[in-house]
Protein backbone atom coordinates (compact mmCIF):
# COMPACT_ATOMS: atom_id res chain seq x y z
CA UNK A 1 0.00 0.00 0.00
CA UNK A 2 1.55 3.47 -1.05
CA UNK A 3 1.65 5.87 1.92
CA UNK A 4 1.60 9.96 1.43
CA UNK A 5 3.79 10.36 4.75
CA UNK A 6 4.06 14.34 6.59
CA UNK A 7 6.88 14.72 9.01
CA UNK A 8 5.77 17.05 12.05
CA UNK A 9 9.08 18.10 14.21
CA UNK A 10 10.44 21.43 15.46
CA UNK A 11 13.80 20.43 15.31
CA UNK A 12 15.55 20.15 11.70
CA UNK A 13 17.56 17.66 12.15
CA UNK A 14 14.91 14.87 13.31
CA UNK A 15 13.17 15.60 10.01
CA UNK A 16 16.26 14.55 8.27
CA UNK A 17 16.95 11.60 10.20
CA UNK A 18 13.39 10.48 9.48
CA UNK A 19 13.11 11.43 6.02
CA UNK A 20 16.54 9.89 5.73
CA UNK A 21 15.13 6.61 7.36
CA UNK A 22 11.78 6.64 4.78
CA UNK A 23 14.34 7.29 1.50
CA UNK A 24 14.99 3.70 1.86
CA UNK A 25 11.23 2.39 2.97
CA UNK A 26 9.07 0.71 -0.35
CA UNK A 27 6.13 2.88 -1.70
CA UNK A 28 6.29 5.80 0.76
CA UNK A 29 5.76 9.45 -0.16
CA UNK A 30 7.16 12.58 1.80
CA UNK A 31 4.12 15.10 0.92
CA UNK A 32 5.22 17.56 3.81
CA UNK A 33 7.43 18.98 6.31
CA UNK A 34 6.31 20.66 9.26
CA UNK A 35 8.17 22.61 12.03
CA UNK A 36 5.27 23.63 13.91
CA UNK A 37 1.64 22.00 14.72
CA UNK A 38 0.03 24.92 12.62
CA UNK A 39 1.70 23.77 9.55
CA UNK A 40 0.64 20.56 10.19
CA UNK A 41 -2.99 21.36 10.33
CA UNK A 42 -2.56 23.22 7.28
CA UNK A 43 -0.83 20.03 5.69
CA UNK A 44 -3.76 17.69 6.63
CA UNK A 45 -6.21 19.82 5.51
CA UNK A 46 -4.19 21.24 1.66
CA UNK A 47 -2.52 17.65 1.27
CA UNK A 48 -4.62 14.96 2.65
CA UNK A 49 -1.80 12.62 3.94
CA UNK A 50 -2.13 9.04 5.15
CA UNK A 51 -0.16 9.40 8.17
CA UNK A 52 1.54 11.85 10.38
CA UNK A 53 4.73 11.17 11.56
CA UNK A 54 4.38 13.50 14.78
CA UNK A 55 6.96 15.55 17.38
CA UNK A 56 5.08 15.69 20.84
CA UNK A 57 6.36 19.03 22.66
CA UNK A 58 6.37 21.81 20.03
CA UNK A 59 5.77 25.27 20.32
CA UNK A 60 2.60 26.66 19.74
CA UNK A 61 0.45 23.63 19.02
CA UNK A 62 1.89 20.08 20.54
CA UNK A 63 1.34 17.03 19.14
CA UNK A 64 -2.36 16.22 20.86
CA UNK A 65 -3.69 19.33 20.39
CA UNK A 66 -2.80 18.66 16.82
CA UNK A 67 -4.44 15.03 17.19
CA UNK A 68 -7.22 17.13 18.42
CA UNK A 69 -7.45 18.87 15.25
CA UNK A 70 -6.89 16.41 12.84
CA UNK A 71 -7.29 12.55 14.36
CA UNK A 72 -9.95 11.74 12.16
CA UNK A 73 -8.59 12.62 8.67
CA UNK A 74 -4.76 10.87 9.56
CA UNK A 75 -3.23 8.26 11.21
CA UNK A 76 -1.08 9.15 13.32
CA UNK A 77 2.79 7.73 14.71
CA UNK A 78 4.06 10.08 17.93
CA UNK A 79 8.38 10.14 17.88
CA UNK A 80 9.64 12.43 20.80
CA UNK A 81 12.43 11.53 22.95
CA UNK A 82 10.29 11.32 26.36
CA UNK A 83 8.14 8.14 27.15
CA UNK A 84 5.97 9.87 29.88
CA UNK A 85 3.95 10.38 26.87
CA UNK A 86 3.45 6.94 25.64
CA UNK A 87 0.33 5.98 27.60
CA UNK A 88 -1.44 8.97 26.90
CA UNK A 89 -0.97 8.37 22.98
CA UNK A 90 -2.24 5.01 22.85
CA UNK A 91 -5.37 6.53 24.75
CA UNK A 92 -5.85 8.98 21.96
CA UNK A 93 -5.71 5.92 19.62
CA UNK A 94 -1.98 6.54 17.91
CA UNK A 95 -0.88 3.78 15.98
CA UNK A 96 2.33 4.05 17.10
CA UNK A 97 4.77 5.72 19.61
CA UNK A 98 8.65 6.40 18.33
CA UNK A 99 10.79 7.18 21.54
CA UNK A 100 14.08 8.69 19.89
CA UNK A 101 16.71 7.92 18.96
CA UNK A 102 15.11 5.37 16.78
CA UNK A 103 15.97 2.86 13.98
CA UNK A 104 15.24 2.09 10.40
CA UNK A 105 14.30 -1.70 11.78
CA UNK A 106 11.99 0.12 14.46
CA UNK A 107 10.69 2.98 11.71
CA UNK A 108 9.68 -0.35 9.46
CA UNK A 109 7.35 -1.67 12.37
CA UNK A 110 5.67 1.41 12.34
CA UNK A 111 5.35 1.51 8.75
CA UNK A 112 3.51 -1.61 8.78
CA UNK A 113 1.19 -1.14 11.48
CA UNK A 114 0.13 1.70 10.11
CA UNK A 115 -0.44 -0.20 6.73
CA UNK A 116 -3.04 -2.41 9.13
CA UNK A 117 -4.34 0.59 10.25
CA UNK A 118 -5.32 2.32 7.16
CA UNK A 119 -6.34 -1.53 5.84
CA UNK A 120 -8.63 -1.80 8.85
CA UNK A 121 -10.43 1.37 7.76
CA UNK A 122 -11.60 1.49 11.36
CA UNK A 123 -15.14 4.09 11.91
CA UNK A 124 -14.28 7.70 12.48
CA UNK A 125 -13.23 8.44 16.40
CA UNK A 126 -14.15 11.88 18.00
CA UNK A 127 -10.80 13.05 18.54
CA UNK A 128 -12.25 16.17 20.89
CA UNK A 129 -13.73 12.94 23.52
CA UNK A 130 -10.51 10.83 23.20
CA UNK A 131 -8.57 13.82 24.49
CA UNK A 132 -11.00 13.94 27.12
CA UNK A 133 -10.33 11.02 28.30
CA UNK A 134 -6.62 11.16 28.35
CA UNK A 135 -6.86 13.92 30.19
CA UNK A 136 -5.45 13.73 33.66
CA UNK A 137 -8.30 13.87 36.87
CA UNK A 138 -7.91 17.13 38.58
CA UNK A 139 -6.43 18.96 35.20
CA UNK A 140 -8.42 20.81 32.90
CA UNK A 141 -8.40 22.59 29.30
CA UNK A 142 -6.23 26.23 29.39
CA UNK A 143 -7.18 26.92 25.76
CA UNK A 144 -9.34 25.61 22.97
CA UNK A 145 -7.66 25.24 19.81
CA UNK A 146 -10.43 25.09 16.96
CA UNK A 147 -9.96 24.52 13.43
CA UNK A 148 -11.40 26.30 10.31
CA UNK A 149 -10.67 25.25 7.30
CA UNK A 150 -6.51 25.35 6.70
CA UNK A 151 -6.83 28.10 9.89
CA UNK A 152 -6.08 27.30 13.53
CA UNK A 153 -7.40 29.72 16.18
CA UNK A 154 -6.04 29.32 20.12
CA UNK A 155 -8.02 30.80 22.16
CA UNK A 156 -7.39 30.94 26.19
CA UNK A 157 -10.16 29.92 27.98
CA UNK A 158 -10.33 32.77 30.53
CA UNK A 159 -10.93 34.87 27.59
CA UNK A 160 -14.29 32.48 26.92
CA UNK A 161 -17.48 34.09 27.78
CA UNK A 162 -19.86 30.88 27.02
CA UNK A 163 -20.41 28.02 24.87
CA UNK A 164 -23.61 27.39 22.70
CA UNK A 165 -24.17 23.83 21.07
CA UNK A 166 -24.89 23.93 17.46
CA UNK A 167 -26.05 20.76 16.26
CA UNK A 168 -22.84 18.35 15.76
CA UNK A 169 -20.49 21.85 16.73
CA UNK A 170 -20.30 24.43 19.28
CA UNK A 171 -20.54 27.91 18.92
CA UNK A 172 -17.29 29.63 21.47
CA UNK A 173 -18.18 32.49 22.07
CA UNK A 174 -15.32 35.26 23.30
CA UNK A 175 -15.56 39.12 23.40
CA UNK A 176 -16.90 39.89 19.42
CA UNK A 177 -15.50 36.44 18.01
CA UNK A 178 -17.87 33.64 17.49
CA UNK A 179 -15.93 30.41 16.12
CA UNK A 180 -17.39 26.92 15.72
CA UNK A 181 -15.65 23.41 16.76
CA UNK A 182 -16.36 19.88 15.63
CA UNK A 183 -17.12 18.73 19.14
CA UNK A 184 -20.28 17.86 21.46
CA UNK A 185 -20.97 20.37 24.67
CA UNK A 186 -21.07 17.24 26.97
CA UNK A 187 -17.62 16.32 25.24
CA UNK A 188 -16.10 19.83 26.00
CA UNK A 189 -17.77 20.22 29.08
CA UNK A 190 -16.01 17.31 31.00
CA UNK A 191 -12.63 19.08 29.98
CA UNK A 192 -12.97 22.40 31.46
CA UNK A 193 -12.67 23.18 35.38
CA UNK A 194 -16.30 22.72 37.07
CA UNK A 195 -16.32 25.53 39.40
CA UNK A 196 -15.47 27.68 36.57
CA UNK A 197 -17.92 26.70 33.59
CA UNK A 198 -21.27 25.83 34.59
CA UNK A 199 -24.15 24.30 32.19
CA UNK A 200 -26.91 26.76 32.60
CA UNK A 201 -29.07 25.38 30.38
CA UNK A 202 -28.75 22.04 27.62
CA UNK A 203 -27.67 24.18 25.29
CA UNK A 204 -25.51 26.92 27.01
CA UNK A 205 -22.17 26.61 28.85
CA UNK A 206 -21.08 29.76 30.69
CA UNK A 207 -17.87 31.04 32.72
CA UNK A 208 -18.99 32.23 35.96
CA UNK A 209 -16.58 35.04 35.87
CA UNK A 210 -18.86 36.73 32.77
CA UNK A 211 -22.43 36.42 35.12
CA UNK A 212 -23.44 39.75 36.74
CA UNK A 213 -26.42 38.42 37.90
CA UNK A 214 -29.61 36.23 38.02
CA UNK A 215 -32.93 37.64 36.46
CA UNK A 216 -36.63 36.17 37.26
CA UNK A 217 -38.58 36.63 34.60
CA UNK A 218 -41.36 34.52 35.67
CA UNK A 219 -42.31 31.90 38.17
CA UNK A 220 -39.95 29.21 36.72
CA UNK A 221 -38.28 30.77 33.90
CA UNK A 222 -34.69 32.44 35.04
CA UNK A 223 -31.97 34.77 32.67
CA UNK A 224 -28.34 34.90 33.78
CA UNK A 225 -27.37 38.35 32.72
CA UNK A 226 -23.66 38.56 31.60
CA UNK A 227 -21.19 41.56 32.70
CA UNK A 228 -21.58 42.86 28.95
CA UNK A 229 -25.45 42.60 28.67
CA UNK A 230 -25.98 39.30 26.57
CA UNK A 231 -28.56 36.82 28.41
CA UNK A 232 -28.65 33.36 28.80
CA UNK A 233 -31.82 30.90 29.22
CA UNK A 234 -31.23 29.12 32.89
CA UNK A 235 -33.27 25.60 33.41
CA UNK A 236 -34.24 24.50 36.56
CA UNK A 237 -31.15 22.06 37.12
CA UNK A 238 -28.72 24.64 35.38
CA UNK A 239 -29.97 27.04 38.74
CA UNK A 240 -29.29 24.52 40.91
CA UNK A 241 -26.34 24.09 39.81
CA UNK A 242 -25.51 27.53 40.35
CA UNK A 243 -27.04 27.97 43.80
CA UNK A 244 -24.36 25.66 44.72
CA UNK A 245 -21.74 27.36 43.39
CA UNK A 246 -22.59 31.16 44.23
Amino acid sequence: MPLRVALVDDEAPARMVLREFLAHAPEVTIVAECANGFEAVKAVADLQPDVLFLDVQMPKLDGFEVLDLVGRDVAVVFTTAYDEFALKAFEVHAVDYLLKPFGRARLAEALARVRERLAARPAATDAPALAAAARLPGTWLTRLVIRDGADVHVIPIDQVDYVETQDDYVAVHAGERTRLKEQTLASLESQLDPYRFVRVHRSYLLNLDRLARLEAVSKDVRMAILRDGRRLPVSRSGFARLQELL
